[in-house]
């Protein structure tokens, strides 16, 4: 049985991404005409490698520039999203092996500026890190949403 790879490993391997492509139109019911980028993981990290102490971004933020980097319609907000994800557990998975300079994920937020629950060490870990940068939490439902998270946009 082949060995598992590592977070950072998938973080590094571009499957001859980025590509442009045209939105089918099957696509297009939900992102309407023209093109999308599909992103290498390694572009997602470096936008979020990007967004300095105190500032946040949001996937929609990263699709914006990726698609502005390509000259695309949009970005694929499914891609970008898993290789966030991606970016997120390799950063943990370098910290732990002493690494220093990691991606600040806790900084790239979901759309309307909810935490996201399936980055590393779930909403608590990551509250506890966007709190002491001095953002304020707040718990709606099941959702924890940076409050007044707009204000904070790095731009990128």
């Amino acid at each position: 049985m082949p060995k598992r790879k590592s977070w950072t490993e998938k973080l590094q391997n571009s499957k001859g991404l980025p590509q442009v492509q045209e939105i089918t139109r099957k696509m297009s019911k939900r992102w309407g005409t023209g093109t999308v980028v599909i992103p290498a993981p390694t572009e997602v990290d470096q936008i979020m490698r990007k967004v300095p102490e105190g500032k946040l971004t949001t996937i929609n933020e990263i699709r914006a520039a990726l698609a502005r980097k390509h000259g695309a319609s949009i970005g694929c907000p499914i891609t970008t999203g898993i290789f966030a994800w991606i970016a997120a557990n390799a950063a943990e998975e370098q910290k732990l092996k002493g690494e220093r300079d990691t991606t600040p994920y806790w900084r790239t937020l979901k759309t309307g500026g909810v935490i996201n629950e399936k980055y590393p060490g779930g909403v608590e870990a990551q509250k506890k890190l966007l709190e002491k940068e001095g953002h304020k939490v707040l718990q709606k439902g099941k959702k924890h949403i940076v409050i007044n998270y707009e204000k904070a946009l790095a731009k990128i």
